[in-house]
């Protein structure tokens, strides 16, 4: 019994943070767009356009406030819905769509997080930038090539412009799409849950209280 109302309790928490996350998602890619209406992808460029939202556009500071934690918090909640999911693991097809999507999930939000770093084009974004560049060349293999695709060669406008590109157009519309197929996934594990538990509830009554129940229906 403890064991059941253990996971009913798993459940209600692993929907709200579908939830949660979708929301999350939802304001992130808004807020995003408006930023990009004002925000320029270019060396130099990139830093003023953001000050000038955060200083002068209407509500650019809110809107720019909410994108960064929207961002961060998704990062957050996606990891704890892991360890929920894990806790609450019942190894079917909805409980294996829901984890899939959540790892998945967490793996894009970080690379949002990733792909923003440069963004800004301040000294903090910069110098992270570079020394995660330094970790990425340091692959075996295909280090090098990695490198050229996500700079274009040196840091500079095209390598803003690329990681731009793959931010707000690749990675964005991924995080909307898994978000979605995860709260259908979560949905569809609860679903089964509750049916799990009525034929369990049906199966422990007496015989005659089953009768007695059939009888009143019928009457109704």
């Amino acid at each position: 019994m403890e064991s059941t109302e253990f996971n009913r309790v798993l459940r209600r928490i692993a929907t709200v943070l579908s939830v949660v996350i979708i929301t999350l998602s939802l304001v992130a890619a808004s807020t995003g767009i408006l930023l990009s209406i004002y925000y320029e992808p270019a060396a130099g460029r990139a830093y003023q356009s953001l000050k000038l939202i955060t200083e002068q556009v209407q509500y650019g500071w809110l809107f720019r406030k909410a994108h960064n934690i929207a961002g961060n918090g998704v990062i957050a909640i996606a990891l704890v819905q892991i360890v929920v999911l894990f806790l609450g693991r019942q190894f079917r097809k909805s409980w294996l769509s829901a984890w899939i999507s959540a790892i998945f999930f967490t793996l894009i939000a970080i690379g949002l997080s990733w792909t923003a770093m440069i963004l800004s084009w301040d000294q903090e974004g910069f110098w992270r930038f570079s020394i995660e560049l330094g970790t990425i060349e340091a692959i075996p293999l295909i280090g090098s090539q990695l490198r050229e695709i996500l700079t274009g060669g040196a840091i500079s406008t095209l390598t803003i412009q690329r990681l731009y590109t793959i931010h707000s157009y690749i990675l964005s519309i991924a995080a909307i799409i898994i978000s979605g197929v995860h709260l259908f996934s979560v949905l569809w594990q609860e679903k089964q849950m509750k049916a799990q538990f009525a034929n369990s509830a049906s199966a422990n009554l007496p015989p005659s209280q089953i009768q007695g129940a059939g009888a009143s229906l019928a009457e109704s």
